[in-house]
């Protein structure tokens, strides 16, 4: 990247940015608080431009209150780059002053890109990887509720019914559905094995008669009626009620998340690296935008992804490695699962992983280390357009 000649460093807020825009000297050219509004970021943009049209941009956020006015850079063909909060907040003890202002974090962005050459231009990724980041991003937010959801409801069954709460694993749809029918031990001697069974085989609930028979031996391990199991049993009725539809919800989300993944150009090359499913993939695309060459190297995407172990030497200490401090931990999460689930169909994941343990390390360092293997694998893949082979091919002599 040519080295610019004015840069242009913007404080994101959520309804005001601060924009200073310094020279090769540090010299501040322009200092000005503006409205994140269409009109008010356009005008900034051909204030900056009238100074010099050869000019970087950098930001200390890259989504949220920044989004308009990275679509209007966009839009005019200006380089960014993204450099994050932290970074801004540690640089900035090494200026003069001790105040902190909107203003003086501006300079702070725009004198740090001045310096650096290591920051690499911001990418925000096309159309598919934005939707898909807003997709998983809500499918995170469901599951997060659906588990709260649920361990409400644990606890309102635990008052009430706690040999049914120990008996019921809640994270299944069928013990969710019966507590759509039946919250009370009465209620369940009331109406029987049987009774219950049929209920739920109507209701299309996997392994009815085994439910059926499990709480009614709860409820025979439970004759009074505690104090507010009334209004407690209407709770929980509620409770389940919300944890199925949030079940409905991610099933709706995981549909589009699909549909929206299978627009993806290399989406195929992904599915058939063992153990990289459809969300897994998802993931992968909103986490790295979908553009491979952002990272030059296999190795810099695993270092993204929080794989590629970060020296902390100091004197005579060497050979001390670590995990980095900044990556993405949702990409992280994801290689860590799809290396777990490429265990069970991968003969080449099985071989590498028993290799690891063979050399002492634990089960996660195994995995760790396996996903390592496999982000540089997929990093390939995608590069050269190529599926998943198990054995390289045999090239024919000439």
């Amino acid at each position: 990247m040519a080295v610019p000649r004015i840069w242009a460093g913007v404080d994101i807020g959520k309804e005001h940015h601060h924009c200073v825009v310094i020279n090769a000297d540090g010299e501040r050219l322009l200092s000005r608080r503006v409205l994140n509004d269409e009109s008010a970021l356009l005008e900034l943009i051909g204030d900056v431009l009238a100074l010099d049209e050869d000019a970087l941009w950098a930001v200390d956020l890259n989504g949220g209150g920044a989004a308009l006015l990275i679509g209007l850079l966009i839009g005019h063909n200006q380089p960014m780059v993204y450099i994050t909060g932290l970074t801004v907040h540690r640089a900035s003890a090494s200026y003069r002053g001790e105040g902190k202002t909107d203003a003086k974090d501006a300079f702070v962005i725009a004198d740090q890109a001045r310096m650096r050459r290591d920051l690499g231009l911001l990418r925000p990724g096309d159309e598919v990887a934005v939707d898909l980041r807003i997709l998983t991003t809500r499918r995170a937010d469901l599951v997060a509720d659906r588990t709260r959801q649920i361990n409400r409801l644990r606890a309102q069954l635990l008052e009430i019914f706690p040999a049914l709460e120990r008996s019921l694993d809640l994270t299944n749809k069928g013990p969710v559905m019966l507590l759509t029918g039946y919250q009370t031990p009465a209620a369940i001697r009331r109406s029987g094995a049987k009774r219950i069974e049929t209920w739920l085989r109507n209701r299309k609930v996997r392994g009815a008669a085994t439910l059926a028979r499990t709480v009614v031996e709860a409820a025979e391990a439970q004759h009074p009626a505690l104090p507010g199991e009334k209004l407690a049993a209407a709770m929980a009725l509620r409770l389940a009620k919300g944890v199925m539809a949030l079940d409905e919800e991610v099933a709706e989300v995981d549909a589009l998340i699909e549909t929206r993944f299978r627009e993806y150009p290399h989406a195929e090359v992904i599915l058939s690296l063992p153990g990289m499913g459809k969300l897994m993939g998802a993931v992968f695309i909103a986490a790295t935008g979908g553009d491979m060459d952002a990272f030059g190297s296999g190795d810099r995407l695993a270092s993204f992804a929080g794989l590629a172990p970060a020296p902390r030497d100091s004197g005579r200490v060497s050979g001390n490695l670590r995990r980095p401090r900044r990556f993405h931990r949702g990409l992280l999460n994801a290689m860590y699962l799809s290396a777990l689930s490429s265990l069970k169909s991968c003969p080449a994941s099985k071989t590498y992983y028993a290799r690891k343990r063979a050399e002492g390390k634990g089960h996660k360092q195994a995995l760790l280390a396996l996903a390592r293997r496999r982000v540089n694998v997929l990093w390939a893949m995608i590069r050269d357009g190529a599926c998943y082979q198990a054995t390289p091919p045999v090239t024919a002599a000439a």
